[in-house]
């Protein structure tokens, strides 16, 4: 499982989970199957998107100045319209179209059981989670995990972020990306 996911599951004692499966009317072990497939898809996303031109600095950018790490800390913010635009944008952002986000939300149908019509509508939701925990993993935000926990996450999800070759070391492709930028 990747770290992303990890936090989700376990964070707010799976509360995000809870008030995903209120929201979408859905079992919780249904809405937890979905969750364990999109957001591997998120998270593949986000790393080919931070490897291409200034993806990496584009993502950190939005870490940094959006308060992503609010969907974490108050799941109730699930529900609200603006949550879904949020995810709607990262949404854009991460996949670049929304034949993708249809097709990512189709896949997951097929191994989760849920329509692929819910999650639609619940992919951009679970976007503003991803980037909650990828937020509070990387700054912390507001968490109440120690500081020691929090850099070990970082780590964590930087390095899944950043080994695009899944090798074990991201340093291969760090160097591939300053290069990429050097020769623009």
């Amino acid at each position: 499982m990747n770290n992303i996911l990890d936090m989700l599951l376990s964070g707010n004692n799976g509360r995000a989970v809870s008030d995903l499966s209120k929201q979408f009317n859905l079992p919780e072990a249904q809405t937890r199957s979905a969750m364990e497939d999109l957001i591997p898809a998120l998270t593949r996303g986000m790393q080919n998107n931070s490897t291409q031109g200034p993806g990496m600095d584009d993502l950190l950018n939005a870490l940094r100045t959006g308060e992503h790490a609010k969907y974490m800390d108050d799941p109730t913010t699930l529900g609200n319209s603006a949550t879904t635009k949020d995810g709607n944008d990262i949404l854009g952002h991460i996949f670049g179209s929304k034949d993708v986000s249809r097709e990512v939300a189709n896949r997951a149908s097929k191994n989760s059981g849920v329509s692929s019509a819910i999650l639609r509508k619940m992919l951009p939701v679970v976007a503003t989670l991803a980037m909650g925990a990828l937020s509070k993993g990387v700054f912390g935000g507001n968490n109440t995990n120690n500081r020691a926990t929090n850099n070990a996450q970082a780590g964590g999800i930087l390095g899944t972020l950043l080994d695009s070759d899944r090798d074990g070391s991201i340093w291969d492709d760090v160097l591939s990306m300053a290069a990429k930028t050097m020769l623009r």
